[in-house]
């Protein structure tokens, strides 16, 4: 919790450039009333470069507020939990590790999204449309690691401007 409160105006900057990143890029993906974007690029930049409470901070708050700026309040709660955790895994334990680890463990938190917003939207609209979302949430994932990578590569130099 003191690492939330230090950084807390970093994280503010963070989460306001992770949902400017969500908007900026944002297609509906017909027959699940949900959409891509590029959130999953601010959201594993922050976990990778900061940790995984500022991943959880940046992912769940960052969630939510693009589904309320958006027009997807159903969306909200699910986001908020769903991203947060999502956030939390990239960064709570890729610290001071290679790339082909964070990687793997990339892949294990967008497991994560991707599955829980199955159930999510199989709870909401049907397994059809899950079924349906399953192809746009892999492609906003693979964006947010492919992202993620370019951005921390160039922002790695800067880093210790901002602390860890």
């Amino acid at each position: 919790m003191k690492m939330i409160k230090e950084k807390l105006p970093l994280l503010a900057v963070l989460i306001a450039l992770s949902v400017v990143l969500g908007m900026m890029i944002n297609v509906p993906i017909p027959g699940s009333n949900g959409y891509f974007n590029l959130l999953d690029v601010g959201i594993y930049t922050t976990a990778l470069l900061f940790g995984g409470p500022a991943g959880l901070v940046v992912g769940a708050v960052s969630g939510l507020l693009l589904d309320l700026l958006l027009g997807y309040p159903q969306w909200m709660i699910f986001s908020f939990v769903i991203h947060g955790l999502q956030g939390y895994i990239a960064g709570q334990w890729t610290q001071q590790k290679s790339w082909s680890t964070k990687v793997a463990i990339l892949i294990i938190a967008s497991f994560v999204m991707v599955s829980s917003y199955f159930l999510a939207t199989g709870l909401l609209y049907g397994f059809g449309a899950a079924i349906v979302s399953l192809v746009g949430n892999v492609f906003q994932v693979s964006a947010g690691v492919a992202g993620a990578y370019l951005m921390t590569t160039a922002l790695a130099k800067t880093k210790h401007q901002v602390g860890n």
